[in-house]
């Protein structure tokens, strides 16, 4: 049976653990134009008119991933409302531990580092998956579903035709290539970034890559300036549609500096406990995505200008998921 998606625009307080939903100021809207109904995802008798709330924090990759879950859970049947957008990774997770919002999207290095307040990441995928997952459900009563391949860290980019003019492929070919050629080495970083022991100071003490000048900007004017060449070199997050969207080179971190950041689905375990069925409907989900499939997305939103919604409905029907309504 189609369902359509209730739509709610966030606007999460710092204070939402202790705040309704409506002292919170959410406001519900008309609903959503996207009516779905099964593919390979089939509608499941248990999950039935069931209530699910999707939320998201307030960044193209996060709010596509939960339009797909709704989507998804959407053709499974439950009764979905849309929460995404939710204004920072904070009140995002607030309003998973306070039953504001049932799924969202999350990512193992933020959940290790920034919730549970580890300060060394794991350097493997799935030992700090397993880790993460581990923890927060003994801690929090938060259950990690099964990772996806999506892993949107941090690392280096330029652009793609001075990469490939200098053979840039890795962190370490930066490194002896500004070593060489130290006027080069002007970097473009977020404020946060250039002052943290895990960002620049941390990374530039592992690789030893000089650096000539370091710009501070906000993270989408970083892209611009790269492509634009206002600096040689920036940081980026792995999947951002901006990649291909302006025609960056992304350099691989292969000494493994930077946390992993898997994107999961999560869920409160007493949610989880009362509708077991969605973690079946999600696991497919998560595992056919790819970076590769998580830029080009993310470049139909940002760079393309589409409606992220449209954009995961076109490509849950591209692969079968559900079907159009």
């Amino acid at each position: 049976m189609n369902r359509r998606i209730r739509k709610i625009t966030a606007a999460l307080g710092a204070a939402v653990l202790a705040l309704s939903v409506s002292a919170c100021g959410l406001e519900t809207n008309a609903a959503l134009p996207f009516a779905v109904g099964p593919g390979s995802i089939k509608a499941v008798p248990a999950l039935s008119g069931v209530d699910v709330t999707v939320g998201s924090k307030d960044f193209t990759e996060n709010i596509v991933l939960a339009y797909m879950a709704e989507l998804a859970l959407s053709a499974a049947g439950m009764d979905v409302t849309d929460l995404s957008d939710i204004k920072g990774s904070t009140n995002a997770r607030q309003a998973l531990l306070a039953g504001e919002i049932d799924v969202t999207w999350e990512y193992t290095g933020t959940g290790w580092i920034n919730y549970l307040g580890n300060t060394d990441p794991i350097p493997d995928e799935r030992e700090q998956y397993e880790a993460v997952r581990k923890a927060d459900l003994e801690l929090n009563g938060i259950s990690w579903l099964d990772y996806s391949p999506v892993n949107n860290t941090y690392a280096f980019a330029t652009t793609a035709a001075f990469a490939q003019q200098h053979n840039l492929k890795t962190t370490s070919d930066m490194t002896n290539y500004l070593k060489q050629n130290p006027q080069e080495a002007v970097f473009c970083v977020e404020t946060e970034f250039a002052s943290r022991q895990d960002g620049l100071p941390g990374v530039q003490k592992l690789y030893d890559f000089p650096t000539t000048e370091v710009k501070q900007f906000g993270t989408g004017a970083i892209y611009a300036s790269i492509a634009n060449e206002t600096c040689r070199f920036g940081e980026v997050f792995t999947t951002d549609g901006r990649i291909a969207g302006l025609n960056l080179t992304v350099l691989e971190d292969d000494k493994k500096f930077f946390p992993q950041y898997n994107v999961c689905p999560t869920l409160r375990q007493d949610y989880l406990n009362a509708h077991p069925e969605v973690a079946d409907v999600l696991r497919p989900v998560a595992a056919e995505l790819t970076n590769d499939q998580m830029i080009q997305l993310g470049k139909k939103v940002d760079i393309d200008g589409q409606d992220a919604g449209a954009v995961a409905r076109d490509w849950m029907v591209e692969k079968g998921f559900v079907t159009a309504g």
